[in-house]
């Protein structure tokens, strides 16, 4: 983060931490000796911070446990399907953001209102009074739709790897290139002779 003159580096809520770090080593290393490194700020997105889990809508999803619970960007459209319409709701039928009473139904409008765009409040909305049956299908159909360009490029690049070789050396001297000025402040900021 330090390394690229980062001002905000988009994270979701549960890394938060990890630039609260970064920004005390960029305070201390700037208080021992100067201005060297920019200040980083998290962006943590209003919808989609904090994505739950199908399955425990209670715990954040997880790509280190998987499960039933979590999507993944390479499941198949039936998965994915499967997956949303097997997510656990809450008892009533209403579709409504309610964390505390409604963590199943609240996780679910997350999901949606990340892939679609769309605020929650509109969705709440256009769902009232129609039960999870329709809301469910809907959500499941927005992120099959939202995955499909991510999961056709992924294949595209997997296709060729030479391209994929290409494409990650490319991005190397470029990041190489960037860092290069930080890196000449932080040795004239400590004192070593170049």
């Amino acid at each position: 983060i330090l390394l690229y003159d980062t001002d905000r580096v988009p994270v979701g809520e549960d890394q938060r931490q990890h630039i609260e770090l970064t920004r005390d080593i960029a305070q201390r290393f700037n208080g021992r000796y100067g201005d060297t490194f920019v200040l980083p700020e998290a962006s943590i997105p209003k919808v989609g911070a904090r994505i739950m889990d199908l399955q425990e809508p209670t715990r954040k999803m997880s790509t280190s446990i998987g499960g039933p619970g979590t999507i993944w960007f390479d499941d198949d459209a039936a998965t994915v399907r499967k997956k949303i319409m097997r997510a656990v709701t809450d008892t009533g039928s209403e579709v409504r953001h309610d964390v505390a009473g409604k963590p199943g139904v609240s996780a679910l409008l997350d999901v949606m209102a990340a892939v679609s765009g769309e605020p929650i409040a509109a969705l709440e909305e256009r769902y009232a009074g129609q039960g999870y049956g329709g809301f469910k299908k809907d959500v499941a159909e927005a992120t099959v739709a939202f995955l499909e360009p991510i999961q056709a490029r992924y294949r595209e690049l997997m296709a060729d790897p030479a391209e994929l070789e290409r494409l990650l050396a490319r991005g190397a001297d470029r990041a190489r290139e960037s860092a290069v000025p930080v890196m000449e402040r932080v040795r004239d900021a400590v004192g070593f002779v170049r």
